[in-house]
């Protein structure tokens, strides 16, 4: 098996006195895309955060390649610098055209060579099919595109893992499509990816395991086909059935 990049072990998070996340323990390895399904408010979106130390925890530990990810390490700087995220709401810089968007922290933060970040961050454009938009500003850009410049961006970190948060859930449909199709390139070129997502067929297309998450907990884990077919908790079930009535309704109405 792979080398352990993320472990997360007995992860406990408390907003006022409400309990988002309890006990939660999870390990990914290199070249794994784990996708995190599970209702709208459980905690999903809170662990990506907590992952990338932008919420204090209460309890528990995170560690990256075995260094410990907290506020209060001396290195959060350059760990962060290993874990790209990518937002449901984009945050570009609107001021900034795409390319100064995705050169920015490279060069700020790695202290890289502006002609050596330039040229890979232009390739990267190019491979997402947006190499035309380098000096357009965020205004000028669809959801979709905006999207994939944040994905290009956190590419060009060199993160070792990349965390995605809902990246669809502001989208329409139609531009939903071209940003699952860079997150799919990206799993087939063996990236290591922990995906929150509301796409069901997505989950199912990218992912190597699933996890099943419910009132800060994971409730079931296991390979696409496994969970899919045969989910094994009531609750999965539940969750499962309220996508086949969702589809099953959009038949009817078409019919």
């Amino acid at each position: 098996m792979s080398q352990v990049i993320l472990e997360i072990s007995h992860l406990h998070k408390v907003f006022d006195t409400v309990t988002v996340i309890e006990d939660l323990s999870l390990t990914v390895h290199e070249g794994e895309v784990v996708v995190i399904i599970g209702p709208s408010g459980c905690g999903k979106s809170t662990l990506l955060r907590c992952i990338n130390a932008l919420e204090t925890i209460q309890g528990g530990e995170i560690k990256l390649h075995g260094n410990t990810v907290s506020k209060n390490s001396k290195d959060l700087h350059e760990i962060r610098q290993k874990i790209g995220m990518v937002f449901q709401n984009y945050e570009l810089f609107p001021h900034m055209t795409v390319l100064d968007n995705v050169m920015l922290a490279p060069v700020k933060a790695q202290g890289r060579k502006k002609s050596e970040v330039r040229e890979e961050a232009l390739a990267l454009l190019k491979r997402v099919g947006l190499e035309s938009k380098a000096d357009s500003y965020p205004r000028q850009l669809s959801g979709g595109q905006k999207q994939r410049t944040a994905i290009v961006r956190a590419l060009c970190m060199h993160p070792e893992i990349l965390l995605f948060d809902e990246v669809t859930a502001a989208l329409d449909p139609q531009m939903v499509r071209e940003v699952l199709e860079v997150i799919l390139d990206l799993a087939n070129a063996g990236k290591t990816m922990l995906v929150v997502t509301h796409e069901m067929q997505f989950a199912r297309a990218v992912a190597d395991r699933i996890v099943f998450f419910d009132d800060g907990q994971i409730i079931e884990q296991a390979a696409p086909d496994e969970f899919f077919d045969h989910p094994k908790t009531d609750k999965a079930k539940q969750f499962l059935n309220t996508f086949t009535f969702e589809r099953d309704r959009s038949t009817t109405n078409r019919a």
